[in-house]
């Protein structure tokens, strides 16, 4: 099933979010395409870093939840496809796969597993980063406590997945895979646009699941920012997000 608290705007996406991209560079290093290889890009989003695997010669194809993402990524020239990455029904023809931010929104973290195994040929990597555990601890208490305060029926718990890298190496490992490598990253982000448009760019989709009605999520987006001023602007004004990133390398084996 997919998460219903996953609501993307292309626009919005590239305007307050280019360090998402810019900052999964680490990863695709570890990646290191090479020419000819066919590889895929699991929650290729708008298609920024799947570009880059193409400049490097390899064979690409994209898939994401998000139409409106699939088709900006599409914009680019980029090869990319509407796909469920809990229900992969690729069999043994990728040479390596990639993701960048994009696992922890995928609840069913077994079947993802399981289905990328699947996907790799004999020897095949894969290769990433996501949100780790203690992710944006401090931005999701402020958004809990803004919206508790408005009234709004919350969900029992925050509709992603953030791992610790034990407990994301457990999974793969019983998927198959071996020679896992996991890292939690501590990682303090700028937010050149402020934690308003964070909220509006990347939790629109968890105040939809709130119930927070369209007209007012630009309200509450601003008033998770003043609640958070004292913990995430520093003192020359500028904003950050208190990110965690968890950065992964395994391999199938041969």
């Amino acid at each position: 099933m997919l998460n219903p608290a996953s609501r993307w705007s292309p626009a919005d996406y590239a305007a307050n979010a280019a360090f998402v991209p810019a900052l999964g560079a680490a990863a695709l290093d570890l990646l290191d395409p090479k020419p000819g290889e066919a590889i895929l890009d699991l929650g290729c989003g708008d298609g920024v870093l799947t570009e880059k695997i193409v400049a490097a010669g390899a064979k690409v194809i994209g898939i994401d939840a998000s139409e409106e993402m699939v088709a900006a990524a599409r914009g680019r020239g980029v090869d990319a496809y509407v796909a469920d990455a809990q229900a992969l029904d690729f069999n043994t023809q990728f040479d390596a796969i990639f993701s960048n931010a994009a696992l922890h929104w995928m609840l069913d973290p077994e079947a993802v597993a399981h289905g990328v195994f699947r996907a790799l040929v004999p020897g095949g990597r894969f290769v990433g980063e996501m949100g780790g555990e203690g992710n944006i601890a401090i931005l999701r208490a402020g958004i809990r406590e803004e919206l508790t305060e408005r009234g709004y029926p919350l969900p029992a718990g925050d509709p992603q997945w953030y791992p610790s890298a034990q407990e994301f190496s457990r999974i793969y490992s019983r998927a198959g895979f071996t020679d896992i490598e996991a890292q939690i990253i501590p990682r303090e982000t700028d937010l050149p646009s402020g934690v308003a448009a964070w909220v509006r760019t990347f939790r629109t989709g968890w105040m939809d699941a709130a119930r927070v009605p369209d007209e007012e999520q630009a309200e509450v987006a601003a008033a998770v920012e003043r609640r958070l001023a004292s913990k995430l602007r520093r003192p020359d004004g500028s904003w950050f997000a208190d990110y965690v990133r968890l950065r992964f390398t395994m391999r199938k084996p041969h």
